[in-house]
């Protein structure tokens, strides 16, 4: 057999334990032909554990005894084709989906270097980061600007804008529709009824409830952040703009102070100290651990979130 025709890597020159033991690798659990198949493209990856290589061999024979029954020639440029593993790891029965990751990720590191040709590198995705929170500094800060508004109407609606932000983590249309009568005092602290596309509850953080409960009483029925139309985008500019830029603070932004709600919510629950113990570090993980359970209750959700009323 011609391994250079068939676009494998030449075998490495030197012979030691791992190379003896993929030169013995003749399982009972595939085909004689799968097997010397798995051999000669492990031989070229040559990985430098035991261990490696067997799980290597495992990967590379499974993947050729399931080919070879469907017709395809055993050769790396066919077995080895992004197209051929990905239908292999999809498609193969009796698989637990474990297996079916596991396979897939071995198949993708031994053709990357037999058939590297048929494997371009991966370009890197850009990934949008959290936006950072805002310090409980520049929250008073924020606060301090908006009551040296001009107006009383300004002042009640700049106030608004920051702890409907930061106090209850609204943001675009929701922070655009609140409006004075959805805050109201009950379950043993300040919520705000979200009646957007996500329609909730929401508990204010018990530091904002002051300025908050003013906002709302000023601007009645009408919208808190001010405005006669919930679906006017630039409700929130004249209110950015006018705490922009006092007192050394950084241009507000309203996905900022989200992440402050957010991060006070978060240590207030312990969620740091919790995922650390449970050695969880994706997101993704939490979501389906969450995905079974309910929501606690509003009462419940004011003593949790740290939301009740001195």
């Amino acid at each position: 057999m011609n391994r250079l025709a068939q676009g494998a890597a030449p075998l490495p020159g030197s012979c030691g334990p791992v190379a003896g033991y993929i030169a013995g690798w003749r399982p009972s659990s595939v085909s004689p032909q799968a097997a010397a198949f798995a051999r000669d493209v492990i031989a070229a990856v040559a990985p430098g554990r035991r261990e490696r290589a067997k799980s290597l061999l495992w990967a590379a024979g499974k993947l050729a005894d399931w080919a070879i029954g469907l017709g395809l020639d055993a050769v790396p440029g066919v077995l080895l084709h992004p197209s051929t593993a990905e239908r292999f790891t999809r498609c193969a029965p009796g698989l637990s989906p474990v297996a079916r990751r596991t396979l897939r990720t071995n198949l993708r590191f031994i053709g990357r270097r037999v058939v590297p040709q048929l494997y371009p590198a991966d370009l890197p995705l850009p990934r949008e980061r959290a936006k950072a929170p805002y310090s409980a500094a520049q929250i008073a800060g924020y606060l301090a600007l908006a009551g040296a508004q001009p107006t009383a109407e300004r002042r009640a609606r700049a106030a608004g804008l920051v702890c409907l932000g930061a106090g209850a983590g609204l943001i675009r249309g929701d922070l655009r529709d609140a409006r004075g009568s959805d805050v109201a005092c009950r379950s043993g602290g300040v919520v705000v009824t979200v009646r957007g596309q996500r329609p909730r509850t929401v508990p204010v953080l018990s530091r904002y409830h002051g300025p908050l409960l003013a906002a709302a009483r000023f601007a009645g029925p009408g919208l808190i952040c001010g405005g006669a139309d919930p679906g006017r985008r630039n409700i929130t500019s004249a209110l950015i703009t006018a705490l922009d830029g006092g007192g050394g603070l950084p241009r507000l932004d309203t996905s900022r102070l989200r992440a402050t709600w957010l991060a006070d919510c978060a240590d207030h629950l312990g969620l740091a100290t919790f995922m650390h113990a449970a050695g969880i570090s994706c997101s993704q993980r939490l979501g389906d651990l969450l995905a079974g359970l309910e929501p606690a209750g509003e009462e419940q959700a004011v003593r949790l979130l740290g939301a009740a009323r001195p």
